[in-house]
């Protein structure tokens, strides 16, 4: 299997992190974010862990400075990028909330990055009041993963999104 990079987004609670959880039993793979290095620098500064609204607002804008400063969080997602081609993994799952984030990291990968987009259904309609949770159906996905089954049922649903997605490459 040839190495594929997966740049996954989608709102709070929607199953990401489970998703790429459930590919590991499948694949190997390296499952990043490029909040990493802010969250980092948050908790050095104080921040509890807690992903409130506020904190998520901070996070954000956090990210936003850093990004205009030194570009911390692409360059962080590049060096991962680098380290997952020597590797053994199959896999790379990057976590980007921004939509230009996105696309400019996709562009810098080229055709072995596909944009993924994880969605439930809300029906509260969550606004979590920063441009990156709130953002992020704001794009034009490769793939779209609708996790709108129970928990029993997502292992054989991601096993089957990924087995098709590779069949057809």
């Amino acid at each position: 299997m040839k190495k594929q990079v997966f740049i996954i987004n989608g709102r709070g609670g929607v199953g990401k992190d489970t998703i790429c959880e459930i590919a590991s039993r499948l694949y190997k793979v390296r499952n990043i974010s490029s909040i990493t290095p802010i969250v980092r620098i948050a908790r050095f500064a104080g921040w509890d862990g807690r992903k409130t609204l506020a904190a998520r607002k901070m996070l954000s804008q956090l990210k936003e400075v850093f990004t205009e400063f030194n570009d911390l969080s692409f360059t962080y997602c590049k060096e991962q990028y680098y380290d997952f081609l020597s590797a053994d993994e199959e896999i790379l799952f990057i976590h980007i909330r921004e939509p230009e984030e996105i696309a400019r990291l996709q562009k810098s990968i080229g055709p072995m990055c596909k944009t993924l987009l994880i969605r439930r259904s809300d029906p509260k309609n969550t606004v979590y009041g920063n441009r990156s949770d709130d953002g992020v159906e704001n794009f034009k996905y490769d793939l779209y993963f609708d996790n709108n089954g129970t928990l029993e049922e997502l292992p054989a649903a991601v096993e089957n999104f990924f087995k098709n997605f590779f069949e057809s490459c």
